[in-house]
């Protein structure tokens, strides 16, 4: 095993005293401390103090007062510079963020550079760019003159206010730049709560945004467990929540923000699907499945979880695929050369066996799914062979190393197996008859459709589900809605 070697700066940040941020500082508190795990090999990394009420409240009041005074006036162009310095900042940083987000998530280091750093940087970048591209429209009236009087209309979209960001453990640099990109690009101010699990390279991320000169207040962090995020829903001074989570948490949070009338922006994860056709590139499709499938131990809200296979097809890429998963190597997540590593906290670690003993009693294990005998939240990848679209493995998100595989004959059996599932965040169709996937597209229920890929994104084109996968959307035009009121304005002269 051959580890890199982590940095001067990031073993300092791990020994400093961790809480929250507010007001353009950081400051720890007397609450609750949460120890901060490394899930590779269960030693305790850090420690971070809990937000305590009149933290929260602070932290909130300094968005509220930054917002009224500051932000929502301030230059749109000037704006877009600032994103774009933290997005410079973020990449100057990127191995210290990277190192910081494995050693929390257990991610590999190789991924974390990707996610926390790249994408993070082309999200901050794009968003930069809509500071100055925010408009409504002119309108004609149809109101008849009495006295020679005219009409004339138009709309404004304004910043919502102060928004309360709840980031996931999962890739939480990157989701959470998603969130206060758009907020922070529209004018709004935002208090990030990130998960108890993971909120180290996150603390680090608020620093740079000082250093880049976003105005005090303007971006806050929280910690805590779910009490905190509650707290923040139902702050008085709270304008919008973007929530990424479960569907259980996420339904909590929907529940608390339609009680005050806000905003809500939900992303829960879901199902996905993999449908391949009768004429599907196998090799293709393995690749594909091992790449995005298997990414991060499956701790990816689109992820295919379950791939329906013509039946002519489905014994070969069980075959293919089984002896790429048996190959690839396990270990350490700051190895750059192993595609495999831990689960990201011991909670995740118990859910995925749980799901995995289901698995033995309900359908067929056909590789993976072992627990290593070392340190660390291991489980081996696995794959299993469901005999019925009912099977608990093929309607519940495991959000860990397990795909199902089950077999369809037909194309409308095909369809009716899609969207037989509480879920609908992304499907991808992998096929090279266009006409097969143009007339399946239309008819999947889902937020996004892939054809021979999946799991992909990108800033410009909106993100997000329907059915128990959430509501709204991240990303592109259809994010600065999100993030903004429509006003309409009438004049009479």
């Amino acid at each position: 095993m051959s580890e890199i070697s982590l940095l001067p700066a990031t073993l300092e940040f791990l020994q400093r005293p961790h809480g929250q941020f507010i007001d353009g500082n950081p400051c720890t508190g007397s609450g609750n401390t949460i120890a901060v795990i490394n899930p590779a090999t269960e030693a305790v990394i850090a420690s971070v103090s809990t937000a305590s009420t009149d933290q929260i409240n602070a932290a909130v009041n300094a968005a509220h007062q930054c917002f009224t005074s500051v932000w929502a006036d301030f230059n749109p162009y000037a704006r877009g510079l600032i994103l774009n310095r933290l997005a410079d900042l973020i990449e100057a940083h990127g191995e210290e963020l990277a190192q910081l987000e494995t050693l929390e998530s257990g991610k590999n280091i190789v991924l974390s550079r990707i996610f926390a750093v790249q994408q993070s940087a082309l999200c901050l970048r794009y968003f930069a760019g809509w500071t100055t591209k925010i408009s409504g429209e002119t309108l004609p009236c149809n109101f008849p003159s009495m006295q020679g009087e005219q009409y004339s209309a138009y709309t404004r979209r304004e910043p919502v206010g102060v928004v309360a960001a709840i980031v996931p453990w999962n890739f939480s640099v990157m989701i959470a730049c998603w969130k206060l990109a758009a907020a922070l690009a529209c004018g709004c101010t935002v208090v990030l709560k990130p998960s108890e699990f993971t909120p180290l390279a996150l603390l680090r991320l608020m620093e740079l945004a000082r250093e880049a000169g976003l105005p005090a207040g303007a971006l806050n962090l929280v910690n805590g467990a779910g009490e905190v995020g509650k707290a923040l829903i139902e702050h008085p001074l709270v304008n919008k929540v973007s929530f990424t989570g479960s569907v259980a948490s996420g339904e909590k949070v929907n529940v608390a923000a339609a009680s005050r009338m806000i905003r809500c922006t939900l992303e829960l994860g879901g199902k996905n699907t993999a449908a391949l056709l009768k004429d599907a590139d196998i090799n293709r499709a393995v690749g594909g499945l091992l790449q995005t499938g298997y990414i991060h131990q499956g701790q990816v809200c689109a992820a295919p979880e379950r791939v329906l296979v013509h039946r002519s097809r489905i014994d070969e890429l069980t075959d293919k695929l089984g002896a790429a998963l048996t190959a690839a190597p396990m270990g350490s997540p700051l190895d750059e050369r192993m595609p495999f590593g831990p689960l990201s906290n011991r909670p995740h670690f118990d859910k995925v066996r749980h799901y995995l003993d289901i698995a033995s009693r309900e359908s067929r294990i056909l590789c993976g799914g072992q627990s290593l005998d070392r340190p660390g939240y291991y489980i081996t990848p696995a794959m299993v062979q469901a005999r019925h679209i009912e099977e608990t493995l093929m309607q519940e998100e495991t959000f860990g190393p397990v795909i199902s595989f089950m077999a369809y004959d037909d194309e409308e059996e095909l369809l009716g197996l899609i969207n037989h599932s509480p879920y609908g965040l992304g499907t991808s169709l992998w096929t090279n008859n266009l006409a097969a996937a143009m007339r399946m597209i239309p008819k999947v229920e889902s937020g996004t459709v892939w054809v021979n890929m999946h799991t992909m994104v990108d800033p410009s084109v909106p993100f997000g589900g329907v059915k128990k996968s959430g509501l709204g959307r991240e990303f592109g035009s259809a994010a600065i809605e999100e993030y903004t009121e429509l006003k309409s304005v009438f004049l009479c002269y």
